[in-house]
């Protein structure tokens, strides 16, 4: 059964073009949860996934949904690390994760993750379907990186530290030829929601994330 979506507030409705920030308690709660889980916690001007929950379960989303907007933040990760950020997430008990409707802007300790790695399981690849070319540049764990996700009317940009390194259109024969092949074919209603939650992921690694912000388009 789908979750009624709660009618917002009159003094926290996010306007168009307005940026706003999500560094707040308030704005995020567990996928598929009504709180805060306890594996996240937003204090100091940080939010910090402190890693229990294994690589799913844990994830949290915010209370508002999003159609076309800009999302900035930065984030660093622990050594080893997996994590992302997922958008035009469908929140519903007949799913478990974000990451079966919403595209997923891929975190990774892209040096030392434990296990061979594919292109498109690396930083900054849209997860599974388009990697970051050969413009980005990933600074070492523990050090702070700054994303960008553009998404306007099925364009998708993602950006690493100051460059565009990935950009597709969710309507190409490109993009819809790759969603309909590979591990997206397993999941029939992956990326097909044009408007949805902006998601952060617990992989069962520690992450950081900072100055966190979105407006819409």
């Amino acid at each position: 059964m789908k979750r009624e979506v709660q009618p917002v507030q009159e003094d926290t409705e996010i306007k168009a073009s307005d940026w706003v920030s999500l560094m707040d308690s308030t704005k995020w709660r567990g996928y598929n949860m009504d709180h805060l889980p306890n594996n996240w916690v937003i204090a100091d001007d940080v939010i910090e996934c402190l890693g229990k929950a294994g690589d799913m379960g844990g994830d949290i989303i915010t209370n508002e949904q999003f159609e076309n907007f800009e999302l900035q933040l930065e984030w660093k990760i622990s050594k080893g690390g997996n994590s992302g950020v997922f958008y035009n997430v469908v929140e519903d008990t007949i799913y478990h994760s974000p990451y079966q409707t919403g595209p997923e802007y891929q975190l990774l300790d892209d040096v030392g993750f434990p296990e061979p790695i594919e292109d498109w399981q690396k930083t900054g690849a849209d997860y599974a379907m388009f990697v970051a070319n050969d413009k980005k540049i990933l600074k070492p764990v523990g050090e702070w990186n700054a994303t960008i996700i553009k998404v306007n009317n099925g364009k998708v940009e993602h950006w690493l530290n100051g460059e565009k390194i990935v950009a597709f259109d969710r309507a190409s024969k490109e993009w819809k030829e790759k969603r309909n092949s590979g591990k997206w074919s397993d999941y029939p209603d992956y990326g097909m929601s044009n408007m949805g939650h902006l998601a952060l992921q617990d992989h069962g690694a520690g992450v950081w994330f900072k100055n966190v912000k979105v407006k819409r388009l």
